[in-house]
């Protein structure tokens, strides 16, 4: 089947799928499903917009609303996670996963469904090691701590996904796996983001967490976003037990904008007897079930249960017993349900509200997959400690968002510790949002060992084997002068290698248009790595 990646959507839903009705009428097929890799922003109405860790400046309503309202359907089935820049307080309706609208999935912190008999994993939000071993107790009205913390990647959601144990089809994250960029052309992705070099040559760009979920995962393809630019991997993994080693195909992508490598379509397998809908997966579902004891809505760290002789259980993957009930109470039905309900005021241009109120929301959704597996809600949960510590007076005297009071994480190095790189995609913040990136990690003074492949085990550049798809709608010519510049790895491959990417398309598109994608950036010192920009032009009015 035809799928359809796309790397940061910024809000941009028009111009994504009208991009893809282009790419149809060009040739190839419909895309029968959408993937989108963070930074959706499914923004709803004025309080959402607050709701997103950006300056005021660059709050945009963009197009969601239409979509939520039901004026617009997406054309195709489209499963996204969080990123770093959302409507977060419109996420955190459902922790577990659910739909923002009609034909949009949500995977949830972390979450494992399928479609076509493939099977799709991604966990949301980034990595920043001070916030990595806390629960999930953000809730709206956040302040200028949570509103950031509340997007980063927590332990339990790692943990949960290390119970898997079939294998993942594709896998979704926002910011990159560590060390992925040794596995790819490092030389031609310090040429075109040359301030990564720093971090690169310190293996501290990307998430640690995410490297961890890469090696125990293995799947067959990884999609990232994050870092706004287009680059492509061939990991090769070890080999367990006499067993040929697993091949993992990488691809992050950019923003949506004109001349950015924003939209990837490739062919993937699939079985022609699985149903032609979202279904949850059997074995997540079951591990969700067991580690639902686990569930945490504190701000004080903790650790994750391990075979260290302090624990008692430490396996909670998934059983053939446990799974049969976990059947058994979904009545054998997989099937996720077209609940979508609207819980939220939706935008109306013609009646602004700038000083709508702020709610923290429970989502029936939510509400109804917790009752049918017998969950816990954690935004339930976080309502009832919020009142048990109100009348205790409390609540606002525990371990604060900045992590001063937290054990140090099990990962060395936060990825936010090179304020010394500039990267002029990205945009500055005033002094008091300067936040939680200018926070150097517990053992920020360390650098991550680096796994750079040996010489003679340097996997080869797979960058051309992902085509180009540089298309806006009513501006686009085909073109193959975009990837002149590289070389058809592919040809340089084993013959495994060469199979493993036989179904991707090779199909370029440029678009064409008076806006240059390179602009003359204003070299100003950046204070957030992660901060992305949201204005409609290109990046040439940063300010």
């Amino acid at each position: 089947m035809r799928v359809a990646v796309t790397g940061c959507c910024h809000g941009e839903l028009d111009k994504i799928y009208e991009t893809l009705a282009l790419a149809e009428r060009r040739g190839g097929g419909p895309a029968d499903l959408l993937l989108c890799c963070g930074d959706f922003q499914a923004v709803r109405n004025e309080a959402d917009l607050r709701c997103m860790a950006v300056p005021p400046k660059y709050r945009h309503m963009q197009t969601f609303y239409r979509y939520y309202s039901g004026e617009k359907k997406a054309p195709v089935l489209t499963v996204f996670i969080g990123g770093n820049h959302e409507a977060s307080n419109h996420l955190q309706e459902l922790p577990y996963g659910g739909w923002v609208a009609p034909n949009i999935y949500y995977l949830g912190y972390a979450g494992v469904v399928k479609f076509r008999g493939v099977r799709i994993g991604g966990i949301s939000g980034i990595f920043k090691s001070h916030d990595y071993r806390k629960g999930h107790y953000e809730c709206p009205p956040y302040d200028q701590n949570s509103v950031r913390s509340v997007y980063h990647v927590r332990n339990i959601e790692v943990f949960k996904l290390k119970q898997l144990k079939q294998p993942i089809d594709v896998f979704l994250s926002h910011d990159w796996p560590r060390s992925i960029y040794h596995y790819g052309n490092k030389k031609q992705l310090l040429q075109t983001k040359s301030f990564f070099r720093q971090e690169v040559e310190n293996n501290t760009l990307g998430s640690p967490a995410a490297s961890e979920l890469l090696h125990h995962l293995k799947p067959t393809y990884w999609f990232s976003a994050h870092l706004h630019v287009k680059f492509a991997a061939f990991m090769r993994h070890q080999a367990n037990d006499g067993q040929l080693p697993k091949v993992t195909k990488f691809l992050a992508l950019d923003k949506c904008l004109p001349h950015r490598d924003f939209l990837q379509i490739i062919e993937v397998e699939h079985d022609l007897n699985a149903p032609d809908y979202l279904e949850y997966d059997l074995e997540w579902l079951t591990i969700l079930k067991a580690t639902n004891s686990l569930v945490n809505v504190s701000r004080g760290s903790w650790t994750m249960p391990e075979n260290n002789g302090l624990h008692t259980k430490w396996d909670y993957s998934a059983t053939e017993e446990a799974m049969k009930e976990v059947l058994e109470e979904m009545n054998h039905d997989l099937k996720v349900p077209c609940n979508f309900s609207v819980t939220a005021i939706c935008y109306d241009p013609s009646k602004p509200q700038k000083h709508m109120e702020l709610v923290h929301r429970i989502s029936p959704q939510t509400t109804e997959f917790c009752a049918q597996l017998g969950l816990t809600d954690i935004n339930n949960r976080i309502q009832q400690v919020i009142e048990e510590s109100s009348l205790r007076g409390d609540y606002d005297e525990e371990v604060d968002s900045n992590g001063s009071g937290e054990e140090p994480s099990e990962y060395n190095t936060d990825n936010s510790v090179l304020s010394s790189s500039i990267n002029p995609d990205e945009i500055m913040l005033d002094e008091d949002d300067e936040g939680e990136d200018s926070i150097t990690g517990l053992h920020g003074d360390i650098s991550a060992p680096s796994v750079e492949p040996s010489s003679e085990h340097r996997p080869p550049d797979f960058s051309t084997s992902f085509s180009d798809i540089r298309i806006l709608p009513d501006s686009m010519v085909v073109s193959s002068d975009d990837t002149m510049n590289s070389t058809n790895e592919l040809e340089k491959s084993s013959e495994n290698q060469e199979s493993e990417g036989k179904n991707l398309n090779e199909k370029p598109f440029k678009r064409l248009s008076d806006e240059t994608g390179n602009g003359n950036h204003l070299q100003k010192k950046i204070k957030r790595r992660n901060q992305a920009i949201y204005s409609a032009e290109d990046d040439s009015n940063v300010e």
